[in-house]
């Protein structure tokens, strides 16, 4: 099941005399961790990188940021695919401290920093939601209001015009069975509107 994190975490390494600073995040899309990124760029104005990778959806990201290619982004990205998270930034700022690491030590000195930061995360499940719209008849309303409190439903608007319509959502992984439910339960008196 898919995670995200609760809040900015950081870590900070020093290998071979280099310093990596590591954070985690939660970040819904590119735009959002480009401007982080410009951000942190702002703040350390001696720094050799500023490498990143954004794991959301079809807006990800790996970025080398002038490390050779395939040894910071690309092992910071892994990390975040390995352990299932999903709306996260990773950052890593390094300060280069004289000595080469090479492209393997590279891609232990990224991937490192990010796990490191991550093992300090607090991570929740992310829970897919599904909106659902009906109308019933005004006798039915009750029974609508008990069922949607029953399942967990979240009631996000009310319409009272010729019927009682009505928006909520809940988790999608029980959306069917109540849609169900609450079509038998109505006698075909409950109209789903766009499914």
């Amino acid at each position: 099941m898919p995670q995200t994190i609760l809040a900015s975490v950081h870590h900070e390494l020093i290998i071979k005399k280099s310093r990596f600073i590591a954070c985690v995040q939660p970040m819904p899309d590119r735009a959002g961790a480009q401007q982080v990124v410009a951000r942190l760029r702002g703040e350390h104005p001696g720094a050799a990188h500023v490498c990143w990778s954004l794991l959301a959806g079809g807006q990800s990201a790996a970025v080398d940021d002038g490390e050779p290619s395939g040894t910071a982004g690309r092992p910071m990205l892994d990390v975040l695919r390995h352990q299932d998270l999903e709306g996260v930034l990773a950052t890593v700022v390094r300060y280069f401290g004289g000595v080469k690491l090479g492209a393997g030590g590279l891609v232990r000195a990224y991937t490192d920093s990010v796990a490191q930061a991550l093992l300090k995360a607090e991570k929740i499940a992310i829970i897919r939601q599904r909106t659902l719209r009906c109308a019933v008849p005004y006798p039915l309303e009750g029974l609508l209001r008990r069922e949607l409190e029953l399942a967990g439903a979240t009631l996000e608007q009310v319409e009272h015009e010729q019927d009682v319509r009505f928006t909520f959502s809940l988790p999608d992984d029980r959306a069917d069975a109540l849609v169900a439910r609450l079509s038998d339960a109505g006698s075909g008196r409950v109209v789903w509107i766009g499914e």
